[in-house]
Parts: structure tokens; sequence; C-alpha cells
């Protein structure tokens, strides 16, 4: 079987035509250069280039081959660039997991930070709920996750780590009209007994656990309505009229006609939180740049433009 060093040899030879030439531009003398040569017209079965003591001259079938030489050493090249990138964390592969809400700004400002650091990364993007990440990274099935704090212990074995990416305070969404759309600043107490939507608990059990803490610590009883699975949803429903709803400041990047999003007092440290997740024995040679690179740009709790 020939090697890639047959195959410069041969290229040098077809496209130098002249034995001394080719010998002197691969560093070689003539002796091995024309060896090489035999080597793959041996390996191959066929006659590559008809020499004379004056002349080289390629025959059809050695026409045919120069072609699918520089191909096959071109793609060889590639692969070696591709290889060396991924070792030194430059190019690879990661599937990152992230939950709806995230969706709406942070998911944006991370895949354009990487494009922009990373551009030879391939990035695969799975839309999961925070108990479907922890899964899935257990599985190995995912590489990050932007999740939200999970209600359930963690395996000790699992060896995951969850770093804090971003705080958002909680808005009110009210109706256009609605008497909590203007005027002073809403507090908690103003949703007592009124009509609410909130998230069911399969699409934003994280949601519906801070509500639900929220609500019976401050003593407030808001009349639920409608339970819904996405945000964008829950503030087409309160457009409509159907009732208030608390949604988490990246709504702001949704602009649903009919809702106006106002800052809303409660209780201190109320807030929604995302992490980022990761397993610390996953062995992936791009993962260490690229979690520095969202922690880094995320450090302020906000996350910088990048």
């Amino acid at each position: 079987m020939f090697d890639l060093s047959h195959l410069r040899s041969f290229i040098a030879v077809a496209e130098e035509m002249h034995f001394g030439r080719a010998a002197g531009r691969l560093n070689l003398t003539q002796s091995p250069l024309s060896r090489q040569v035999q080597l793959l017209e041996q390996s191959l079965g066929v006659t590559l280039l008809e020499r004379t003591t004056r002349t080289v001259r390629l025959t059809s079938a050695g026409r045919t081959f120069l072609a699918e030489a520089h191909r096959v050493l071109e793609t060889a090249e590639r692969a070696q660039q591709l290889t060396r990138r991924v070792a030194k964390g430059e190019a690879g592969v990661v599937t990152l997991g992230f939950t709806s809400s995230s969706a709406y700004r942070t998911l944006p400002r991370v895949v354009s930070l990487i494009r922009t650091a990373l551009p030879g990364l391939d990035l695969i993007l799975e839309e999961m709920v925070t108990v479907g990440q922890i899964e899935a990274l257990a599985a190995r099935r995912i590489d990050l996750g932007l999740l939200r704090p999970p209600r359930m212990a963690l395996d000790d074995g699992l060896r995951i780590t969850l770093a804090p990416l971003l705080r958002e305070q909680l808005l009110l969404a009210a109706p256009q009209g609605h008497a909590l759309a203007t005027g002073r600043q809403p507090s908690l107490r103003d949703l007592d007994q009124q009509p609410f939507i909130t998230w069911a608990p399969g699409g934003g059990s994280y949601f519906v656990d801070l509500l639900t803490d929220l609500f019976r610590n401050s003593g407030i009883v808001p009349h639920i309505v409608q339970r819904v699975n996405q945000t964008h949803t829950m503030l087409a429903l309160v457009g409509a009229g159907m009732g208030l709803a608390l949604v988490p400041d990246a709504a702001r990047s949704i602009h649903m006609a009919g809702v106006v999003l106002r800052p809303i007092e409660l209780p201190d440290a109320t807030s929604t939180e995302l992490l980022l997740a990761w397993r610390n024995d996953n062995d992936n040679p791009v993962l260490p740049a690229l979690r520095a690179l969202v922690l880094d740009a995320f450090a302020d709790g906000e996350g910088r433009s990048s």
C-alpha cells in the first residue's frame, strides 16, 4: 500500500516532468525519488510515467491518478489541521442544552460569542427542560447546559458543576389599559385575587416552585386562570386580557403587542437564576476554552456584548 510520501513524490515529478528538478523540490536525490515512484506504481499495478533518458511523460493512468493524488493530499492536510485545532481546543463539536426561556436573550448572546471567538467550532443546540439537561449530561448526550437551578439533589457520582451565569429580576406583565399597567410601581400585594397566568409544572417547574414559594411566604393568593409552558404563550394571553403574569426580564426581547412589562416590588433577593452546567470528567478538548469564554462574558451577571 502506498503512503503520502509516495504521492508527494509522484506529484512533484508529474508537475516538473523532470526527476532532477522534482528531487530538488523535495530536497531528495534522484535515486530515492525514483524508488518512491516505482513503489507507487507497483502498489497500484499500473505505469504512471513513461521514462526515457531525456523525457518524462504521464500515461493516461498517470493523468487520472494525478488529480486523485492532489485530492488525497488535500484531504489529509485538512485532517491534520483539524486534528491539531481540535487538540488545542480551537475546533470540534459541542452540544449545548438550553431551556426555552434562555432562548430569548442569553442563548443568542452565547451563540454569537462562540461563533466570533471559536469559528471552527460546530455547535449543536438541544432545547430541554432542566431535568432533561441533567439527565443528558449524565448520559453524555450534551456537553454543556443552560439551565435553571435543579430542584432535585444531584448524584455526587455524576460530578456535574453548576456555575451561576445570570440573574434576572421578575417583571409584571399586564394587559395594556389594565390599572397596573401605568401609575405607581406595583407591588406583590396588588396581585392578590387577581386573574393570573403562570407556568405549567411540566414545562416550567422552576418558575412554578419559585412563584409558589413567593406567594405562600407573602400571603398572596392570585386567581390562576391558565397554566402554559412557554413565556411567549403567557405574554400572548396577557395581551388578550386574560390576566397578569410574572415573567423574567428576558421577556423584554419578545415585544408582544398589547402587553406592558413593569418592574414590581418584590421581597429582597427575589430573582430568577440561569446556570451553566457541565460534567467535570468531560474530556472534549474544546470545552475548557468554551466554558471560560462564556463564564467570562457573563462575569457581571448580565452578559457583556462581544
